[in-house]
């Protein structure tokens, strides 16, 4: 049985090709659920996602008599935003998105944060320090030259196309299968 991989969507420009990162991540023997920020909602396309994992695309805690979802083996944040890395970092959970953040450190859940962030916000103190809490942790952040570099402020969408899926899917420190 393949392994589970909750992708985590928020609401950033990249949001709406996160389907690449579905197909690369199928490609390489992962069941994929997609978890979106609530936000990220109105940036992705739900019925295709939906199609193309199988699952329903998640964005809130299911109701009682809602089936569980399958536990996750991995988990990546792709693109990630100032606010959820931020909130993350600080044990905020008050999405399903960051619920289930907030957890898979203790659950010893492997986390990959592709981050999509300009430089205003790269620079400043707080996140700066949230990036350092989180690889303190144990989590994946890919922001690093060669990874993944913040844009300059207002040009996001110049930058979407060439969003790098494939290196969250690689900083995997497990293998589907």
């Amino acid at each position: 049985m393949s392994k589970v991989l909750y992708i985590i969507v928020c609401a950033a420009g990249p949001a709406a090709d996160v389907a690449e990162l579905v197909a690369l991540a199928q490609d390489a023997g992962w069941n994929v659920q997609i978890i979106a920020t609530p936000p990220a909602l109105d940036f992705i396309d739900v019925p295709s996602l939906e199609e193309q994992t199988g699952r329903p695309v998640r964005s809130r805690y299911r109701k009682p008599d809602e089936p569980k979802p399958p536990r996750a083996d991995a988990i990546i944040v792709a693109p990630a935003t100032y606010n959820t890395i931020n909130k993350f970092a600080h044990g905020i959970a008050d999405t399903y998105a960051l619920g289930l953040l907030a957890e898979a450190p203790g659950l010893g859940i492997p986390v990959v944060v592709l981050p999509f962030v300009n430089t205003a916000l790269a620079g400043r103190a707080p996140f700066r320090r949230s990036v350092d809490d989180l690889r303190a942790e144990g989590v994946h952040v890919l922001l690093d030259p060669g990874r993944f570099e913040p844009r300059a402020p207002s040009s996001g969408a110049d930058h979407t196309d060439a969003y790098p899926w494939h290196l969250a899917l690689s900083a995997l420190p497990t293998a589907a299968g």
